[in-house]
């Protein structure tokens, strides 16, 4: 609501209560002259306070200075109104006539009541006026507190979207260099397990390159993507890798933030030594219906840390970021970590 609107309708509803005080008091003319006069008054009193003291004193954290302006603006609003359109103290006192007092015994009168003096106008008029800037100045730190809020709002999502383009150019180079450097080795022990592969790798870029883009995903292609993964990497041997995976999946077209799940597999893939098929396993679940997902990764330790690279993964804490940014309040993640068994289980809500 930009300023012009703000003062049209405090006018407009000053205006209403001028009339209804009006209307109460036998709609004469003088009194309308009177409140008319007041309104103008009210009006350049927000006008100046919407358009200069607001925003060139107040919002700039100029107090002082916004103290004064505004007490000096009421107080030179209360002395012309007053001196130029207030009427005397006498006439708005309320005057009898000898005639039409009730006539008692001298000895019957009680004592004469001391009348109570109405309001001088110029209390009236500044009761009026400090209301009116006191209601108009609630209405601006509002909308402007309104407006910083909405402005911090779109400063943080901008920073979530750097961020989230950020995390994922993290992912992708990584994937496409661990699948690159499978199908090196592949390459010079099986042609025909390395034509396997280029299609696996081609059907996992084109997820990652023109799928990945989107806030979120159908669930189905995350898994294919991950069952791809998984095919690629067994290709590089001709030993069957101890890995297994159980899916049970109510909803494939539930949707899922891209490439949320394959970070932990690598994880697993990476410290659990399975080229050790007799020591070592990998064992994956997913679980998922309209509403929720339960994603669990188990893997072995072997008894002496092995590095397989020294450019290693993207680790744990990038998907922490992102599950923070991407489900916030709505995600559950568990870590366990022994001497022999390494394991996360992540729930996530997905409706």
């Amino acid at each position: 609501m930009n300023k012009t609107i703000r003062l049209i309708i405090q006018a407009g509803l000053w205006l209403v209560i001028g009339n209804i005080i009006w209307l109460n008091q036998d709609a004469d003319v003088e009194i309308l002259k009177e409140n008319l006069v007041v309104l103008i008054f009210q009006i350049l009193l927000i006008s100046a306070l919407i358009y200069f003291a607001a925003p060139k004193l107040l919002f700039k954290k100029k107090h002082l200075l916004f103290a004064v302006f505004s007490i000096l603006l009421i107080g030179v609003s209360v002395w012309f109104l007053t001196n130029t359109f207030g009427m005397p103290l006498e006439e708005v006192q309320p005057k009898i006539r000898p005639e039409m007092r009730p006539h008692r015994a001298p000895e019957m009168r009680p004592p004469p009541l001391e009348m109570k003096k109405p309001p001088t106008q110029y209390l009236l008029y500044s009761l009026i006026l400090s209301i009116t800037y006191v209601l108009a100045l609630s209405v601006e730190v509002y909308s402007y507190l309104k407006q910083k809020e909405k402005e911090t709002i779109n400063a943080l999502n901008i920073n979530l979207q750097n961020e989230l383009k950020l995390l994922k150019s993290q992912i992708n180079p990584h994937f496409l260099f661990n699948a690159l450097n499978n199908i090196y080795t592949l390459a010079g022990i099986d042609s025909g397990k390395t034509q396997k592969s280029i299609i696996h790798l081609s059907d996992m870029l084109r997820y990652v390159l023109y799928e990945c883009d989107q806030e979120t995903v159908p669930l189905k292609k995350e898994i294919e993507y991950i069952e791809n993964y998984l095919k690629l990497f067994a290709l590089k041997s001709s030993k069957t890798y101890p890995i297994s995976i159980k899916l049970n999946i109510t909803n494939h077209a539930a949707t899922i933030a891209p490439m949320l799940l394959i970070p932990f597999i690598e994880n697993a893939l990476k410290h659990s030594n399975i080229d050790d098929i007799n020591n070592a396993f990998i064992k994956i679940t997913i679980k998922a219906n309209e509403k929720t997902l339960d994603f669990e990764v188990e893997n072995s330790k072997p008894q002496k840390v092995i590095i397989k690279d020294k450019v290693g993964g993207i680790g744990l804490e990038n998907v922490k970021k992102r599950l923070a940014i991407l489900y916030p309040k709505k995600h559950q993640l568990a870590v366990s970590n022994n001497e022999t068994i390494f394991k996360v289980k992540l729930h996530l809500q997905l409706a």
